[in-house]
């Protein structure tokens, strides 16, 4: 047996499987010392468990054994097999696979090298280190070219950098239902086209002229695109409260698109009772 595989039962299941998977990949099998397929299956499995090295764990279930576990994870027929991720169960597959489909499952579930370069790009954008960010998914690019995560991983770190035209080459020609974030990333960036200008310069003419509300509204535009929505959304009340009808009341009208941007988050919340009392 693999160090990588070991026998689970209920009272072990929670340490080995529930919160070893917030580590890795725990492949639960379900199993029965009479099931034929299961004498298949199982040298499969212990074998992709000792060639993967670690990047997931093996947990053996004898059904029969544990007929509580195989209730509570809806097993009906054996061998199943089930994966968990961060204490949940998040793919499943029943009867004896040949072992190409066992390992596409697999790679399915346990991360490739370009899900391990977004993972350090993210943790660098994190840090605050932009552009080593982007060098790491340049790098998964070179593996991937066409990989979608990466194309939006990027634009959403140019967002934070202003490169509006060079998120408009990396999203431009996606439809909106490619990814769950492009309809997000699609409105930052006409928030940051209606900017249109430099950060400090905006912020310079607000100094020099609080009732410069053309100068509010960009800097509120660019905020939200940076995701600074809540800095962005006190540059729209203000707007609001010393001129409502300023640009055909463009200062309200632009923060219900950054309420319908954000969703039913607590801050739209706090913000629609804001803009209430301003308007009464």
């Amino acid at each position: 047996m693999s160090e990588h595989a070991l026998d689970v039962g209920l009272a072990d299941f929670t340490q080995h499987v529930l919160e070893e998977s917030k580590h890795r990949p725990v492949v639960v099998d379900f199993w029965a010392p009479w099931c034929g397929p299961c004498k298949s299956l199982k040298p499969i499995l212990e074998k992709l468990a000792a060639e993967y090295g670690g990047k997931f764990l093996l947990a053996k279930i004898n059904s029969d054994e544990n007929q509580e576990l195989a209730t509570r994870y809806g097993v009906r027929g054996i061998p199943s097999v089930k994966a968990f991720v961060d204490g949940e169960a998040v793919d499943e597959f029943s009867g004896a696979l040949p072992e190409g489909e066992v390992r596409a499952f697999l790679d399915r579930l346990v991360p490739g090298p370009v899900d391990e370069l977004r993972r350090q790009a993210a943790e660098a954008r994190m840090a605050g280190d932009a552009a080593a960010a982007l060098q790491w998914l340049a790098d998964a690019s070179k593996i991937d070219p066409d990989h979608l995560g990466v194309r939006l991983d990027a634009a959403e770190i140019m967002l934070d950098l202003n490169e509006a035209d060079e998120v408009r080459r990396l999203i431009g020609s996606l439809p909106d239902d490619a990814d769950p974030r492009m309809p997000a990333l699609k409105a930052r960036l006409q928030f940051m086209g209606v900017a249109d200008e430099d950060e400090a310069a905006l912020r310079a003419r607000v100094r020099a002229n609080e009732n410069d509300l053309e100068a509010r509204l960009k800097l509120a535009n660019l905020l939200v695109a940076t995701e600074r929505y809540e800095a962005g959304m006190d540059e729209l009340l203000e707007i609001v409260r010393r001129d409502r009808g300023f640009g055909d009341d463009v200062g309200r009208k632009t923060l219900l698109s950054v309420f319908n941007l954000l969703g039913g988050d607590e801050p739209v919340s706090h913000y629609r009772r804001l803009l209430a009392s301003v308007l009464n």
